[in-house]
Parts: structure tokens; sequence; C-alpha cells
């Protein structure tokens, strides 16, 4: 990671400012240079994560390292970059705005776009009361944002639509379908249940009993070592 971030690679840039700010608890001086390197090359991640340096855990100690420009300097310039791109119908800049502005017009327009982290909050909004809609199309529509996201990679969304689909009478082919993809994608809640519906409680979703693999997947988790997310993992 360390020699992509070093070889100019703006996305493993942000990675390692990432690791070394979860390392620390919060963002150090090291950080911060990596994820401005990162940032100055047009990664809207990096600027957002500088833009929200006030809420860091640096700003209670107040020992949050001078940058190149403000927090707020860091999401306007986000937002410079992303609107003409959002204007043009890309999904990924429209998400952005949504980020920057918290303009729910922009996460709808995003999801619209199929964009899979957009759709993913889409169904978490809806389903914690957002909109207005009758009680029994509000489900139908949560499931369906789920649907389109799990469809579409996020793997969040591949986990909350296996409940989705347990709690609503859906086809237990299709849950453990959704969990198994879950566990493949890296998401850490997805490999502890797909292992522990092997080994432990197989007859919930009619998994088969295989205890060694079950054991076998769970040891993946020390692998993971809290990862298991993507890049917008910590929005």
């Amino acid at each position: 990671l360390r020699l992509a971030a070093e070889a100019g690679d703006p996305e493993a840039q942000f990675y390692l400012a990432e690791e070394l700010r979860l390392a620390n608890q919060f963002i150090t001086k090291e950080a911060q240079s990596w994820y401005e390197k990162s940032a100055e090359q047009g990664d809207f991640y990096s600027m957002i994560r500088l833009g929200r340096s006030k809420k860091d855990l640096c700003a209670t100690l107040k020992n949050c390292p001078d940058g190149k420009r403000t927090p707020s300097g860091w999401l306007k310039h986000a937002q410079d970059l992303a609107k003409p791109k959002a204007e043009q119908g890309d999904a990924e800049a429209m998400f952005i705005m949504y980020e920057v502005t918290s303009n729910k017009d922009w996460l709808e327009k995003s999801a619209e776009h199929d964009h899979a982290i957009a759709q993913y909050w889409m169904a978490i909004g809806i389903r914690q009361g957002e909109g207005f809609f009758l009680p029994w199309k509000r489900d139908n529509i949560v499931g369906e944002w789920l649907r389109k996201s799990a469809e579409n990679g996020y793997p969040k969304a591949m986990m909350e639509y296996a409940v989705f689909l347990y709690e609503n009478g859906g086809d237990l082919s299709d849950v453990r379908k959704w969990i198994k993809k879950s566990a493949e994608a890296g998401l850490e809640d997805g490999v502890s249940s797909y292992g522990a519906y092997l080994a432990h409680a197989p007859s919930r979703f009619d998994f088969p009993y295989d205890v060694a693999k079950g054991y076998g997947i769970t040891s993946l988790l020390s692998d993971l070592d809290g990862g298991g997310g993507n890049v917008q993992s910590y929005l």
C-alpha cells in the first residue's frame, strides 16, 4: 500500500491515510500529508475526509495538523469539481454533491443513475421514515433500493437485502445467495455470518452443515484485521 502511495496512486494514498488515521484514532501529520497528496490529484474521498477534520478526534485533542486548505476550503473544492460532472450525469459526482451539501435531491439523482452506495442510503433513509409512502409501499420501496444496491455490488446492501428477504418471506435460496455474496465481497458481518451459519446454525437458512468450512471462513476475519469495507465505507 505504501509503495503504491509513494508511486503516486491517489486511491492508495487515501487508503494509506485511512490506515494511519485509524491506527492512531485521529488524523496525524503523516495521514494529513497523504490525504492532501490524494486530494490534490482529485480524490473526492480525501477531500471529504479533510473537510470533516473538525469532527475528528484531533480537533478535540487540539492537535490537528495545519493543512494546505481549511476544512471548509476542501469541501468547497470538492463541490466545485464535482458539480459540473454531476450536472453532466456522473452518478458518483452526484453522490459527492450529496455528501458535501446534504441535499437529498443529489442522493436520489445518484441512486437513480445506479450508484450503489446512494441506492443503499436511499433504502436506509426511507426505512427510517423519510418521504411520504403508504405503510405497505414503504417496505417494497426499501427492498427495491436494497436489491438494486446489492446487484450493483455494494457489500453492505447485500447483507441488508438478505435480512430484508428473510423478514419478508423471501426465498431462502436468495437469502443464502446474498449472505454468501456479502462474505465473498469481504464484508466483515457477511464473513462472520456465513461462517457461523455453516458451522453453528445451518438450519436457520438451510445452509449445508460444514464445520471445517465454517471455521475456516471465520478464521479469515483475523486476516481482514478491521477491513472488509470499500472506498466509501467510512461515509
